[in-house]
């Protein structure tokens, strides 16, 4: 254990010699690599980002699934549009459609609450408990190393969440190598206080989605509420601002090419340390059939949506989610291929194992290696059948509620240490707020073709991948199918909220009994939903086991080779640094890193998704950009590229200038970088940011919001 310890630690400290811009660093590397970030142009102390209670990180907040951060000291947090897109579909209809409208708040009363299950999460601790959670995993395979990690991990949440409106998890570095307890202050109440129109907000839509230039002003305003006592708490009239212990200052000057930046958030997920293998396995099967399924769901969304403006509504936030995993796995795919990251994956996997080869002391690690690449091609055996599986339980509205209340009333018959998480005590409240919100974001008509869809797709699986329960409760046949969902979704009550809700207070036995269709149809597939359960626990646990072997592997090769070793992003709080940098993306191709408001002109042609609102074409006539201008163009800036380190989850992000001051808020980045989730290509790879004097403009000029701009700590001009 110590010798191992010991490699990691080493491993750090040579890290840096590696190119500066590529990483997603843990708060607590960056002290190690204070050199780097000086050198790169940093005016800050390092020491000071590696403490969690203090700015700029304390500042930083996970907003949904993906990142925000605190601006004024009453609670303002800045965040993209689409992260909040969510919440403006929420309070919209075709009588008030905020999503096309926009929405000031002219006062904090006017201030619109967010749907019931969206949270905002404020990092505190982040400590390591890597021997805690490994202590009796140790000797033990397969399912039993799961449950000893699991339950390790369960305890340590529970006794972090004795502290009233914690929400604490355990996570998991360099694959089962280390594990971190993340504790989190959960804020239950969020509001809506700006957002500008769609046709600002998300402009270009998927035209320009992963595209340069971009001029979308891709940001929202929300503001987060504690109850009178200063403590987290459900909507209320009576709730105050909640007072974050710190705030970032937006920066009165903007940026050039050539500038300092980092950037602090929490990325989604990536996989740059997997297997050779992993990436074949991404780019021969699992991008191309996902592209093509959810191409297959966004065409019934789109086409149901034109003869019902409502249902069109109710979903505009799933297509939108939808459109946009199409575009990024295509350009992933794209990517990867342009990278050559198979052969160079393979050749440097190659390499490694020879190097291990020839270490004495390391032959013990190769058994476990070849066990690990043997238990992922296992996994492979059924993953056309998971993946249609879990569409079924993410991409439906009732389906997936009924299948819920099944599961938490199965889970509730056990001890609440030893219950699913997601279903334990700590998640009733949660689910109970989205089986509120499925009101605003269902349809009958939409669901039975989103789930037909999926289920066509299903019964074409070859016969090894079929799951009785499954053929039992909608036939082998398109017509049975579609017999089952017409019958199912006629007779079901689960559309009322108040069914929903009473169905979650209910026993397992009154469940069982129900003669609701749907819940019935639920408890028949449970078992096979289960039994599948219990197989990936199996199958993760092995993993668990066997492929720390295999990073500390990659770890001491990447040290000997002078490389950067950091862990892959899974939502913890990660900073990564760099420039604003231009980009030649191609032969004879070569873009400029800043934007301006005259590409919204050149672009608009009054159509979608190119439509520019008339009181912004109208500012831009007038040019009153005084107080906003960029001194080196003399241009009206609206976004910025640079050479940061990010993925998905990395939205909304802040982007902070060599003083630690806001200067950008990360959207999305370019085509040519999509595959940075798998393999960081420093040619290519760069984020898309809107520069915030667009924002400030946008609020005072456009569509003002005085009161707003005086509570941001910048001057109306």
């Amino acid at each position: 254990m110590r010798l191992r310890k010991m490699g990691l630690v080493m491993a750090m400290m040579l890290a840096p010699a590696a190119q500066a811009d590529e990483g997603m660093w843990m708060p607590s590397q960056l002290p190690g690599i204070g050199g780097q970030l000086h050198a790169a142009g940093f005016q800050g102390n390092p020491a000071d980002l590696a403490d969690l209670t203090r700015a700029p990180l304390n500042a930083v907040v996970k907003v949904g699934g993906a990142t925000g951060a605190f601006v004024s000291d009453q609670g303002l947090v800045l965040t993209n549009h689409h992260v909040a897109f969510g919440v403006i579909q929420y309070n919209s209809n075709a009588q008030r459609n905020l999503i096309e409208q926009g929405y000031v708040a002219a006062s904090r009363g006017e201030e619109l609450p967010a749907n019931p299950d969206f949270r905002l999460r404020v990092t505190v601790g982040f400590d390591q408990v890597t021997d805690q959670v490994l202590a009796n995993a140790r000797g033990k395979t397969g399912r039993a190393y799961y449950d000893a990690v699991d339950a390790a991990s369960k305890a340590l949440v529970a006794a972090c969440e004795r502290e009233d409106g914690m929400r604490c998890s355990v996570a998991n570095m360099f694959y089962g190598r280390d594990f971190y307890l993340v504790k989190q202050l959960e804020l239950r109440d969020v509001r809506l206080v700006y957002a500008p129109p769609r046709a600002i907000g998300n402009y270009g839509d998927e035209v320009d989605n992963f595209v340069w230039p971009r001029h979308s002003g891709d940001f929202t305003v929300l503001r987060a509420y504690v109850g009178p006592d200063g403590k987290p708490a459900d909507y209320s009239k009576d709730n105050k601002p909640y007072m974050p212990p710190a705030h970032l200052r937006i920066a009165r000057e903007g940026v050039s090419a050539g500038d300092y930046v980092m950037l602090a958030g929490y990325p989604g997920i990536t996989y740059r340390h997997r297997t050779a293998a992993e990436f074949v396995d991404q780019v021969q099967w699992r991008l191309p059939t996902a592209v093509a399924t959810m191409k297959a769901l966004q065409d019934v969304i789109e086409d149901a949506g034109k003869a019902d403006r409502q249902a069109a509504i109710h979903y505009a936030s799933q297509l939108q989610s939808l459109k946009n995993n199409i575009k990024r796995f295509s350009g992933e795919l794209d990517g990867l291929k342009r990278s050559n990251a198979v052969a160079v994956r393979q050749q440097d996997e190659a390499a490694m194992l020879g190097w291990l080869d020839r270490q004495v002391d390391a032959q013990a690690l190769r058994p476990q290696i070849d066990a690990a690449m043997a238990q992922i091609a296992d996994g492979n055996a059924t993953r056309e059948r998971d993946l249609l599986l879990g569409l079924i339980q993410s991409q439906t509205q009732l389906m997936r509620s009924a299948l819920r209340l099944q599961r938490l009333a199965h889970e509730r018959g056990k001890p609440d240490a030893e219950r699913e998480i997601g279903y334990q005590q700590r998640d009733e409240e949660l689910i109970a707020g989205q089986l509120r919100q499925v009101q605003r974001r269902y349809n009958a008509a939409m669901e039975k073709r989103l789930l037909g869809a999926l289920l066509a797709r299903y019964q074409q699986l070859p016969a090894a991948q079929h799951v009785a329960e499954f053929d039992a409760a909608f036939g082998r046949t398109p017509a049975e199918l579609a017999a089952t969902l017409d019958r199912v979704y006629a007779a079901t009550k689960l559309g009322d909220e108040a069914q929903r809700l009473h169905w979650m207070d209910t026993d397992a036995a009154t469940l069982a009994a129900s003669d609701d269709s749907l819940l019935q149809l639920a408890a028949k597939l449970q078992p096979a939903l289960l039994r599948i359960d219990d197989e990936r626990k199996a199958h993760e646990g092995e993993l668990l086991r066997l492929r720390p072997a295999y990073m500390q592997t990659l770890i001491a090769y990447r040290k000997q080779q002078g490389r950067a070793v950091y862990p892959d992003a899974n939502s913890t709080l990660r900073v990564s640094y760099g420039k604003v940098t231009p980009l030649a993306a191609r032969d004879a191709v070569a873009y400029a890193p800043l934007t301006s408001t005259a590409g919204i002109v050149e672009k608009n042609t009054g159509e979608v998704p190119f439509d520019a609102p008339k009181p912004l074409l109208d500012a831009i006539a007038k040019g009153d950009y005084a107080g906003y201008l960029d001194p080196k163009s003399g241009a009206m800036p609206v976004n910025f590229l640079s050479n940061l380190d990010t993925t998905g989850g990395n939205s909304g992000s802040p982007v902070l200038n060599a003083k630690g001051e806001l200067v950008g808020l990360n959207f999305d980045s370019n085509w040519e970088a999509v595959s940075a989730s798998w393999m960081f290509d420093p040619r290519y790879k760069r984020a898309i940011h809107v520069d915030l004097r667009y924002m400030r403009w946008l609020m005072d000029k456009v569509y003002p919001a005085p009161w707003l701009l005086q509570e941001l700590g910048v001057p109306v001009r």
